[in-house]
């Protein structure tokens, strides 16, 4: 897929992964819309990329507002091509901690924001994929979700993030075979420990224990290294299906 002149929809476009996102793509000739509910985040780097992106507040869970965004991307810069997921939230507590249960209610909202909310988007973006037109290689758009490597060694405390992880795992590759009859591909990125906004709220010395956890390189990942990956999903066809570990070759301990 072509990323000059295309337009390209990211969710949590205000900060950490989608903020590096909408930056890159926007530097390599693409026109973003910035779906996010973080207003003044989100606002502060549209203005900053100028008129190659706009921001529309947007509530992933929502239908009403993610088909609102698109419409406006669509109005503003063509059919959307490429839909980048990087809106989500932590969620993090133990099954049985010092006051009890879980809150349940804190588990369903990780998975209506992160797997539902990931699903919504993916949805009604390939359904207005599927009505573009195809390019000179019979592709019409590429669908990159974000996971985690929680997904995968979950630590504790982490029940509901890495469920919620999971599911978008579990279902890049059933929908990017649903997809294909399209020539809509759909690739999912499960990163490691990367500098994003959660992670600045933490002390620099747990950072930097956090990074010296990383086998090579060690440190954390920058968001940059990101966007360049999502870059590379893009612009190569053959990438369908899967989900791509972004770590330093880095498996989490239990705690």
């Amino acid at each position: 897929m072509k990323i000059d002149g295309s337009t390209l929809f990211v969710t949590g476009g205000g900060s950490g992964l989608g903020a590096a996102c909408a930056r890159h793509f926007v530097g390599l000739g693409g026109k973003v819309l910035i779906a996010d509910v973080q207003e003044e985040a989100s606002r502060a780097v549209a203005n900053e990329l100028g008129k190659n992106a706009r921001f529309v507040r947007t509530d992933v869970t929502d239908a009403a507002s993610v088909q609102s965004a698109l419409d406006t991307a669509k109005k503003e810069f063509g059919p959307v091509r490429v839909a980048i997921n990087c809106a989500g939230i932590i969620g993090a507590g133990r099954v049985v901690g010092k006051e009890g249960p879980y809150d349940l209610a804190s588990f369903s909202r990780t998975i209506h924001v992160n797997l539902i909310g990931t699903f919504n988007v993916i949805r009604l973006a390939a359904a207005e994929m599927s009505k573009s037109d195809a390019d000179s290689e019979k592709e019409r758009g590429v669908i990159i979700n974000t996971a985690s490597v929680a997904a995968f060694e979950g630590q504790i405390g982490q029940a509901a993030y890495s469920a919620s992880k999971g599911g978008v795992v579990s279902m890049t590759l059933p929908i990017a075979r649903e997809l294909a009859r399209f020539g809509v591909r759909v690739v999912t990125i499960a990163p490691g420990v990367f500098e994003t906004a959660m992670m600045a709220g933490m002390p620099p010395d747990q950072q930097l224990a956090l990074g010296a956890q990383v086998p090579f390189p060690a440190r954390l990942g920058r968001a940059s290294e990101f966007a360049f990956l999502a870059q590379q999903i893009v612009e190569n066809q053959m990438l369908n299906g899967t989900t791509i570990r972004l770590d330093g070759a880095l498996r989490l301990s239990p705690k």
